[in-house]
């Protein structure tokens, strides 16, 4: 039975609403990790890019050119927020984008060579970032971490 739940009796659901700790749950504290990620990249990151600019361009050099819907799907973001994201990254020439010649319905995206440039030495500071946002955690944390991550994802 879930604490808390409809078919937990009154008095039962009354001592796990007085027993809640927001310091204690998931939710605020992965919030809480994330803001302070985010405060490391934000300071750190180069060229004024973005979390999900940086993981376009990181996509891109990982995976090479492809359609912008499946460089969506590859980076976690609706079509309508890749599509923003690309057009900023294309007014800063750090990519470009033409007809797929597969299906010119669909918008090919691929890095230019300044956004070679530029995601090559993200890719380094994101080491960095990462570094710092893990400094708190032995070897085996930091593994634990990841594996835990990716399974709630």
């Amino acid at each position: 039975m879930i604490a808390g739940g409809p078919d937990e009796p009154a008095d039962e659901r009354a001592v796990s609403v007085d027993a809640y700790r927001l310091d204690e749950q998931v939710g605020f504290l992965m919030r809480v990790a994330s803001q302070r990620h985010t405060a490391l990249f934000a300071a750190r990151m180069i060229e004024g890019l973005t979390p999900p600019q940086f993981a376009t361009l990181a996509k891109l050099r990982e995976a090479g050119p492809c359609s912008q819907n499946r460089l969506g799907r590859l980076v976690y973001l609706d079509a309508a927020t890749i599509k923003g994201v690309v057009d900023r990254l294309r007014a800063r020439g750090f990519v470009l984008t033409a007809d797929d010649p597969l299906d010119r319905r669909r918008r090919a995206v691929g890095l230019s060579d300044r956004g070679r440039e530029v995601a090559d030495a993200a890719v380094v500071i994101a080491r960095e970032i990462t570094e710092a946002t893990l400094e708190p955690l032995n070897a085996e944390e930091r593994e634990q971490i990841v594996k835990l991550l990716r399974k709630l994802g």
